[in-house]
């Protein structure tokens, strides 16, 4: 996949009409509909403001939930409100996606405004990516600028659709993500080290995969570790484990050793005797959990291990935590890589999700080169697939 593409400096803009895909799929307050974070809101303003300043006249969409066709619950009006007091200006909003409503706004819309049209899954056509939908969002405008990388492997109307209706450049966002994911992927600065931790090696198996073709050191914890384990005839005790990927882990471990890949697995772990913050605990050596305790931490050995195999690095992705962060009594693995990551000078790219979660929770976000904004995509990106709403862009 080309990871080359168009950015919206790459356009004149000045004039035009731009249909801008963004992520504001923000979290509300279930009961007063108030929005709890606005992170995502103020990550789309660069190029919103960079449009504005250029003479685009800016009509923004996104959706919002899973909501079955119209539903008041998921309307995008408070986002245009917040969205309005972030940019000093109003918002106008549409009381639809490409009806009547939205066609009447988008028509008188001067440069340097702003629209955003209600919900794009209020309508049906959109997570079908359905040609009718799309058609009309994209008559609204000349340009369409894709800014919501957390969407972007989905084949919707309003990702990728659209696309095929106007020309379409990249945002500031996913101009960021393309720079530091694609170029992890397909030009690292080596040696090349992939973290990789979560629960389950089911979710992650097509990054294994991709990335033992590329990566120079793997290193795997979290709960996926005690399947390694397991398949290396270790004692789990009741951790986490995929009775069915056993022999795939072997084919991993083979292929690495196959290819002259470092393949790093705990060689100690922290036990507890339940799944809870205050459960009691005990570091075992690898494959000796006793029956009644799991895994819920990488030991300190491995910690050792994991930090040094960083230090060295040229490039670095993480994805998926060591252990089960959420409790500080199992949180040392993954704050320790961490730390070590915040003192490399290795390019630290973060790939969404939980490891985002935790960087952030645990105070290393600034340290870091680069967080990706989407946890699905970035997973996709990782195994190599093409993504729809990247696939859509102008190359370069």
């Amino acid at each position: 996949m080309n990871y080359n593409k168009k950015t919206v400096k790459d356009v004149d803009v000045k004039g035009k009409k731009v249909l801008l895909r963004c992520d504001f799929n923000v979290p509300q307050d279930k009961v007063t509909g108030e929005i709890t974070s606005d992170k995502r809101i103020k990550a789309a303003l660069p190029t919103i403001q960079y449009l504005l300043d250029n003479g685009a006249a800016v009509i923004a969409c996104s959706h919002l939930g899973k909501p079955k066709g119209v539903d008041p619950k998921f309307t995008l009006a408070p986002v245009a409100v917040r969205l309005g007091e972030l940019l000093g200006k109003d918002v106008i909003m549409a009381k639809d996606v490409a009806g009547d409503d939205a066609k009447a706004k988008a028509a008188a819309l001067q440069p340097g405004q702003i629209m955003l049209l209600e919900n794009t899954r209020f309508e049906k056509g959109e997570t079908k990516n359905d040609p009718e939908l799309a058609k009309a969002m994209a008559s609204m405008a000349d340009l369409f600028v894709s800014d919501a990388f957390g969407s972007v492997h989905r084949a919707h109307a309003s990702t990728a659709g659209v696309a095929d209706y106007l020309p379409a450049v990249s945002g500031f966002l996913i101009q960021k993500e393309l720079q530091f994911l694609g170029g992890a992927i397909s030009n690292p600065k080596r040696p090349l080290v992939a973290i990789l931790g979560g629960s389950k090696v089911s979710s992650k198996i097509g990054v294994i995969n991709n990335l033992l073709e590329i990566a120079d050191t793997i290193i795997i914890g979290g709960g996926m570790s005690y399947t390694f384990s397991a398949a290396r005839g270790g004692k789990v005790g009741d951790s986490l484990l995929e009775k069915d990927w056993l022999d795939y882990s072997n084919d991993m471990m083979k292929k690495a050793a196959d290819k002259g890949v470092k393949f790093l697995l705990p060689v100690d772990t922290v036990a507890a005797d339940k799944y809870a913050p205050d459960a009691n605990s005990q570091v075992v050596r690898d494959g000796e959990i006793p029956d009644g305790w799991m895994g819920l931490d990488i030991g300190p050995e491995t910690i050792k291990l994991y930090c040094d195999a960083v230090a060295g690095a040229g490039t670095v992705i993480w994805n998926g935590p060591m252990g089960v962060f959420e409790f500080p009594a199992f949180a040392k693995g993954t704050e320790a890589v961490a730390d070590a990551l915040s003192k490399t000078s290795a390019i630290t790219v973060i790939g969404g999700g939980d490891s985002a979660a935790a960087v952030e929770q645990l105070g290393y976000a600034d340290k870091m080169t680069h967080i990706s904004t989407g946890g699905g995509a970035s997973l996709e990106f990782l195994e190599g697939k093409e993504l729809p709403g990247v696939a859509c862009l102008l190359d370069a």
